[in-house]
């Protein structure tokens, strides 16, 4: 069973990587929810599977829980920061892709989950802090000069490590 979790691991990486080539564009945020309820499934299907498994997979599962961190957390993220949109809020735009986005945060988010994973998966949970740290300090200076920037830097950074600390809980249970 724990070979089936793995393989749900990897359809996670695998659902979510095309969409990191595209623009994440408001008319997509119908699309961007569900795929994220299918990523959050898959997980949670790798979950179940996992805990029944009783083969242990090595390498080939820290890679795989690592790349399932990374790459499925983006739209999760997206999908959490665009339902928090408020449009009646007087200072927000009236469209959430018109809203001001931080530069980079979608990769800056990929290698901040792949970092969290292999810190958590190397068994140095200490490491979560210094990749936070160094997160908060390097968009500082742009943290207080937008409207708004605060508060989505603080969820999308919540949703980006809460989904980091998830998968690699189902990965720990296979290569374990």
């Amino acid at each position: 069973m724990s070979i089936v979790s793995i393989v749900l691991l990897a359809l996670t990486a695998v659902a979510a990587a095309p969409l990191y080539f595209r623009k994440y564009d408001g008319e997509g945020s119908g699309r961007m929810r569900w795929i994220s309820i299918v990523l959050l499934a898959l997980l949670g299907l790798a979950a179940l599977t996992g805990v029944f498994g009783d083969i242990k997979l090595g390498a080939v599962g820290y890679s795989l829980t690592v790349l399932a961190a990374a790459v499925g957390g983006g739209p999760v993220t997206v999908a959490i920061l665009q339902s928090s949109f408020n449009r009646e809020h007087p200072e927000n735009n009236t469209d959430v892709t018109e809203s001001p986005v931080l530069r980079g945060g979608a990769w800056i988010g990929f290698l901040e989950r792949m970092a969290i994973s292999g810190t958590l998966l190397a068994g140095w949970p200490e490491g979560m802090a210094v990749v936070l740290a160094v997160k908060g300090l390097g968009r500082y200076s742009e943290l207080g000069s937008e409207s708004g920037a605060a508060e989505r830097f603080i969820l999308g950074t919540f949703a980006s490590v809460l989904w980091a600390a998830a998968t690699t809980g189902v990965g720990w249970m296979n290569v374990q």
